[in-house]
């Protein structure tokens, strides 16, 4: 759903590329192939920004139709995406360590028959769970100030008081060698007692395409859990599956790799957020 969170897998840079073990020749050429392909679109988007004065907006409320016009199907849909993701999470046979913090992050992978390879990080979060819904879902078209690995999110269309159409579009940063990702997304909340889960995937929508110059990635099934902590007010259990096809040339394993350092780099955003949010008081 956040993806994105997350979004992302989509900074790797050479220098990770480098890293790699066992990265063979064959990677590197459809890895080439991708960044000729964006770097390309790249320079025909510059030369029609400063020449032709065309700007790229998203676009408004009103523009954007789903291919179905029924809001009930959106809804659902967001519900449906919501309740896969969480039998992913609750089927707790075959998953397998990937990554160990000093904090205590833990992230966990697993392949899933229609999904492929799925991620699920467990983290606890110096803030409330209503501190965290506000900031992941309420205020998500704020993520940007907070998420260098974003460049923007926009809600779409409020298709339920629950339920929402986003479209995201990660950050020209100077690790992003590959181009930018964009993703179109249902998202849909849930409240229940002290938790909070958040769901979504990805959607359609017949007014807006994917944009020249970017890969339109999708999320599939995917979903936050947010857990007050016990008795420890203002500590929250976040957990977050991530399940992504970020589309393109990319061989898995390298997507497989760059994955969970994704969510560990958002991870880490959202405890600076948190953290500049108490010192501010």
């Amino acid at each position: 759903m956040l993806p994105a969170v997350v979004k992302l897998c989509c900074g790797i840079s050479y220098p990770h590329l480098r890293s790699l073990a066992g990265l063979q020749r064959t990677a590197v050429a459809v890895i080439g192939k991708e960044l000729t392909h964006l770097q390309r679109w790249g320079r025909v988007q510059h030369h029609m920004r400063t020449h032709g004065g065309i700007k790229y907006n998203a676009p408004g409320p009103e523009d954007v139709k789903p291919l179905k016009e029924d809001k009930d199907f959106c809804v659902k849909q967001g519900q449906e995406a919501m309740r896969k993701a969480l039998c992913m999470l609750e089927d707790t046979k075959g998953w397998k360590v990937e990554v160990t913090e000093s904090e205590g992050d833990v992230i966990c992978s697993k392949v899933v028959a229609g999904a492929g390879k799925v991620f699920r990080l467990e983290a606890v979060l110096e803030a409330s769970v209503e501190e965290l819904y506000d900031l992941l879902f309420v205020r998500v078209e704020e993520m940007h100030q907070w998420n260098p690995s974003i460049q923007q999110i926009k809600v779409l269309k409020h298709v339920g008081p629950e339920t929402i159409i986003t479209h995201e579009v990660s950050a020209e940063t100077a690790g992003n060698r590959i181009g930018q990702r964009d993703f179109l997304s249902v998202r849909h909340s849930c409240k229940q007692k002290s938790s909070v889960y958040l769901g979504g995937a990805a959607i359609q929508l017949a007014s807006f395409p994917p944009q020249a110059g970017f890969v339109r990635a999708e999320d599939g099934p995917t979903c936050i859990i947010i857990q007050a902590l016990g008795d420890e007010t203002g500590k929250s259990r976040f957990t977050w599956l991530l399940n992504m096809d970020v589309k393109g040339w990319l061989p898995k394993f390298i997507v497989n790799q760059a994955l969970p350092r994704a969510q560990l780099d958002f991870t880490r955003h959202l405890r600076r957020r948190l953290t500049a949010r108490a010192t501010l008081g």
